[in-house]
């Protein structure tokens, strides 16, 4: 049994926000095609990503937003919900997968078919609110997959680390009343989208750092931090918003991480999984800009997850 399924759909290419947007279908083929450079595609079992049913929707976004975003998709062209979110005809198809995805990778692991899961998927969504897209994002496939863990898997606790550059501004006003679910977030701060830092409930964990904060600094926040409120919750497991917008080579943040620095936010993650009893990890994708260090980070994060 391989360690680590990658779990994607071509469906995820359909999304498009226009030819100068970056979150764009060319940062899955980044992905593809670093994956098979490195000869990792010969140590993961490969998932194609099923349709998130509605159940799976509703039980994080409300009918009546969800049914809006469907009404919204236009036949042709572009359709903008707000300045930098839009829609194409194929935004929900693309959408529905990216949801799936998380829902899929999470019974894979809680049938012990895996240990851990990489989604490769688009668009992103730790940016959607229960009722709002923002941030190029439309469902939040990680609380979707989370919440799925807890309703149809019987979990009473599980976590979400978000390491993007962004505050995952939508999770946290997901669960901000759901203590089952442990948020915790290293974020650029001021910046987009502008919260996170002002009274966060007890379950959330939400750690600003400055623009120009490199690797050291990082990681001393994530292990003094993040680590011992993770290993306080307990979780049964975790999910992962797995953003690599914080890397060096990105310009939609400031801050400068390496691939070395998401390797070890890895370990440091796989460390409490494997200290709670379990090796439970599901791991979605959210930004990340630059085509090559993406590929590079992703990859990087794949390997550490797969023991390579």
């Amino acid at each position: 049994m391989t360690t680590t399924a990658f779990i994607t759909h071509r469906d995820c290419w359909l999304h498009d926000m226009g030819a100068m947007h970056p979150e764009c279908p060319d940062r899955l083929s980044a992905i593809n095609d670093r994956l098979i450079a490195s000869g990792l595609d010969m140590y993961v079992s490969f998932f194609d990503a099923p349709l998130a049913e509605r159940e799976h929707i509703l039980r994080v976004h409300p009918a009546e937003y969800f049914d809006n975003l469907i009404e919204s998709v236009p036949e042709h062209g572009i359709r903008h919900l707000d300045p930098d979110t839009a829609m194409s005809p194929g935004t929900m198809k693309a959408a529905l997968r990216s949801a799936g995805a998380g829902v899929y990778a999470t019974d894979l692991v809680m049938k012990g078919e895996i240990e851990n899961a990489f989604c490769a998927v688009r668009p992103p969504g730790h940016h959607a609110e229960r009722a709002k897209a923002m941030g190029f994002c439309f469902m939040n496939n990680v609380a979707i997959a989370a919440r799925h863990a807890l309703e149809a898997h019987g979990l009473e606790r599980v976590a979400v680390v978000d390491f993007d550059v962004h505050h995952g501004n939508g999770t946290e006003d997901i669960f901000r009343n759901d203590p089952r679910v442990m948020m915790a977030g290293i974020f650029q701060h001021p910046f987009y989208p502008y919260c996170g830092t002002e009274n966060p409930p007890a379950h959330m964990c939400n750690v600003p750092l400055p623009a120009g904060t490199r690797g050291d600094a990082f990681r001393q926040v994530f292990g003094d931090i993040v680590v011992p409120a993770l290993r306080s919750h307990s979780p049964q497991m975790i999910f992962i918003s797995a953003g690599f917008d914080a890397h060096y080579e990105d310009d939609m943040g400031s801050l400068g991480l390496l691939e070395a620095d998401y390797i070890w936010a890895t370990q440091q993650i796989k460390g409490v999984a494997e200290s709670c009893g379990h090796k439970r990890i599901v791991s979605v994708l959210e930004g990340g800009y630059s085509l090559s260090s993406l590929a590079r980070s992703v990859v990087a994060h794949i390997k550490t997850l797969a023991d390579l």
